[in-house]
């Protein structure tokens, strides 16, 4: 177990990708507090990981609160004592032309899929300088590198992700705090299920169409890079990246 006797805070592990990697941090050994917006969603995850013999406990709080963020923090490391790996997982799109935006929308976007990595980041971040190191992996997705039409407000966020993982890292290096990013590519969760409405078919073709392998990627393809990440024996050298898991997308 590579992972065994480590503690974990996942964000936004009630679904998706943040419920994969809590999952798969549970079989690889560690205690995983499970936070989602929707406490219900949060209670099912760990009642996956109890089931697979794993110990976890559940906390509900929005990430873009700072005082619930805080909160989360404070709780998990009341269960734990201390928070090895931090996990920040949710992010949002709308799709709108950069003309029709509306102010509020970028806000709530940009609050969501960049600011709450900045919010968990920092406190978790002052926590690992005490205890001596730790490791932080944001979700952010290709979207980091490449832009797509319609979707403004969610590409700035998620180049914004790259770019502060990048910052975050080379500030906390001298902690023994590393900081790295996963980068999936399309990945067939909640918040892409739309995409299997018939209007939307067009589009998710055009997308499979220029993925070498020829698929969406599910929750479970991240799992393998975040345990790398999280691990610090395989990679104890490695800070400041965003780890593409797409495909092949962007090799093209």
């Amino acid at each position: 177990m590579r992972l065994k006797e480590k503690n974990a805070v996942v964000t936004g592990a009630g679904s998706g990708i943040g419920r994969a990697i809590a999952m798969g941090f549970a079989r690889e050994g560690a205690r995983v507090v499970v936070s989602d917006i929707i406490s219900e969603r949060a209670e099912e995850t760990v009642g996956m990981i109890s089931n697979l013999g794993g110990e976890a406990a559940a906390v509900q709080e929005d990430v873009t609160q700072k005082d619930q963020v805080d909160a989360l923090y404070a709780v998990a490391i009341g269960y734990y004592h201390r928070i090895d790996i931090s996990v920040s997982v949710p992010g949002i799109s709308t799709t709108r032309n950069f003309l029709d935006l509306p102010e509020e929308e970028w806000d709530h976007v940009v609050d969501t899929t960049l600011k709450h990595h900045y919010l968990c980041g920092q406190v978790v971040a002052r926590h690992m300088a005490q205890q001596g190191g730790g490791a932080i992996i944001h979700i952010s997705s290709i979207c980091d590198q490449v832009a797509q039409a319609d979707y403004p407000h969610y590409v700035a966020a998620k180049g914004g992700v790259r770019m502060l993982t990048k910052a975050m890292a080379l500030d906390l290096v001298k902690y023994n705090i590393r900081v790295n990013a996963i980068a999936p590519g399309l990945t067939d969760t909640p918040h892409t299920g739309f995409m299997h409405k018939k209007e939307w078919a067009p589009y998710r073709e055009s997308v499979l169409a220029r993925i070498p392998m020829q698929r969406p990627a599910q929750p479970e393809d991240m799992v393998g890079a975040a345990v790398f990440l999280a691990s610090d024996k395989e990679a104890s050298y490695i800070t400041g990246i965003s780890l593409p898991v797409d495909g092949g997308y962007l090799a093209i």
